[in-house]
C-alpha cells in the first residue's frame, strides 16, 4: 500500500481488480479546500487511458511489475515462447498479450517482458528494429511535388509504407510504436 503522496510516473496500481500505469500526475492544492492529485492512467490490458482524481493522502493499493529481458525464441502456434537470457527459464507467452509486437518480432530478438504475479501483461520490444524487405513493387516516377511512397512488405509480414528508391532485399529500420519507416540501413 502507498498513498497518493507517492505516486510515480511508471508505477502500476491495482484499481479495482484491474492494473493501471500512470502515465503522469499532479499534485494540485487548491487556495480553497483540500489537497488532491489528478492522474493520468493507462489499463495495462487493454490499453484505455483514463484521468482520475484522488483526493492527497488516499491509500492506494501498488502492485508488483516484474520486467525481465527475456530473447524470443520460436512461435509454437498457440503462444510465443521467450527465454530469460540470465537464467535460462522458458516462459510461454499468449497472443493476446503480445500486442503489436508481433508485427516487428524475429526469432533470437531481445526484448522486455513484463509479469505479475506469474501472469504475463506486456510485451516491449526496442524503440526502432532493422527488418529487411521481402517484397515491394518497383517505384514508378510521375508528377508528384514531394517523395512518393509505396508499400512494402517485412520479413515479418508486416506491411508499411516505404518511399519510393527502396526495393526488395535492403533492410530498413522501422519504428515499433507505431510502424513508421526511419530509414535505410547501411550493411
Amino acid at each position: 500500500m502507498a498513498t497518493t503522496n507517492d505516486l510515480k510516473n511508471g508505477m502500476v496500481l491495482n484499481l479495482e481488480g484491474q492494473l493501471w500505469s500512470i502515465v503522469e500526475f499532479q499534485h494540485v492544492k487548491p487556495g480553497k479546500g483540500p489537497a488532491f492529485v489528478r492522474t493520468k492512467m493507462k489499463n495495462i490490458e487493454s490499453g484505455k487511458v483514463v484521468d482520475k482524481t484522488f483526493n492527497a493522502g488516499t491509500k492506494v493499493e501498488t502492485a508488483t511489475v516484474d520486467r525481465r529481458d527475456m530473447q524470443y525464441l520460436y512461435n509454437d502456434g498457440t503462444s510465443y515462447v521467450f527465454m530469460d537470457v540470465q537464467t535460462y527459464d522458458q516462459l510461454e507467452v499468449p497472443r493476446e498479450a503480445m500486442g503489436s509486437a508481433v508485427d516487428f518480432l524475429l526469432e533470437n530478438q531481445n526484448a522486455v517482458v513484463a509479469t505479475n504475479e506469474g501472469r504475463v501483461l506486456y510485451v516491449e520490444l526496442p524503440a526502432s528494429v532493422e527488418l529487411l524487405i521481402e517484397h515491394t513493387d518497383p517505384g514508378l516516377q510521375g508528377d508528384r511535388s514531394s517523395g512518393g511512397t509505396k508499400p512494402a512488405r517485412l520479413e515479418t509480414g508486416r506491411e508499411i509504407q516505404v518511399p519510393l528508391f527502396l526495393t526488395t532485399g535492403e533492410k530498413v529500420k522501422v519504428d515499433t510504436r507505431d510502424g513508421n519507416y526511419l530509414g535505410r540501413v547501411s550493411s
